[in-house]
């Protein structure tokens, strides 16, 4: 009778031990639900706030003063920090720095905005950059009306320089002695020996993951007296995240 009775008492606190386990794993499952409906909701208020954007009257960012409250706000409801480049050569994939913010949060911006829809690379400087941005239709004026006049103060650093696949802000040259960027056009550093002369005067924000050998190719194709490619190059750009 003794050896029945331990062995009723062992299976009782073994069933009570598995009742413990079972809680536990309800609770453990719970909270991750939890945290994946947070995760959820972050993303649907973000996906919200860019298809008011795209209805809002007026330009998106309607001055230079509220650019960096705007930028801010926005980089950290949308975190993304990889984007796809599509060309007819292939695909180069980009990896964004989140120690540049406020070029970061813009460019994420306008792939969301869909502002890089049927542009180009308008720009193909031999054993230099390849730059996009930009296009010759009559779209483009009116996509980047849309998204504001404004500049990107510089975020240049030492720890981003001009090195081969660096993925870089191009900026206007006349009256901008701060280095401020154009939010609209980029360009990737194609040679090994980088270009390190622009180091400071504009700001990385990025680098080439993959995909450099889609950039040597284009920075292979026939260009005229701008350097502007002869055939165009078009280009989407989706987010990867």
């Amino acid at each position: 009778m003794r050896i029945s009775f331990s062995i009723l008492i062992l299976a009782i606190l073994l069933a009570g031990a598995g009742c413990e386990d079972k809680k536990s794993k309800v609770k453990e499952e719970s909270i991750q639900t939890v945290e994946k409906k947070a995760d959820s909701s972050e993303a649907d208020k973000a996906k919200a706030q860019n298809e008011k954007l795209k209805t809002k009257a007026g330009s998106i960012i309607e001055s230079q003063a509220e650019l960096i409250p705007f930028l801010t706000a926005y980089g950290k409801r949308n975190p993304e920090t990889r984007v796809r480049i599509k060309t007819e050569f292939g695909d180069i994939e980009v990896e964004l720095f989140k120690d540049t913010p406020l070029h970061r949060a813009n460019f994420i911006l306008l792939v969301k905005q869909n502002y890089f829809d049927n542009t180009m690379i308008h720009r193909n400087s031999p054993n230099f950059v390849v730059q996009g941005g930009n296009s010759d239709g009559y779209e483009t004026p009116k996509k980047r009306q849309r998204i504001g006049n404004y500049l990107i103060p510089n975020e240049a650093s030492s720890s981003h320089t001009h090195v081969r696949g660096a993925f870089s802000a191009a900026k206007y040259l006349e009256q901008n002695i701060s280095d401020a960027s154009s939010p609209f056009e980029w360009f990737i550093v194609q040679p090994a020996r980088g270009g390190h002369h622009l180091d400071g005067e504009h700001t990385v924000f990025g680098r080439v993951t993959k995909g450099m050998n889609v950039v040597d190719q284009i920075n292979k194709v026939e260009v005229d007296e701008n350097e502007w490619p002869l055939k165009n190059i078009y280009i989407d750009i989706e987010l990867m995240d």
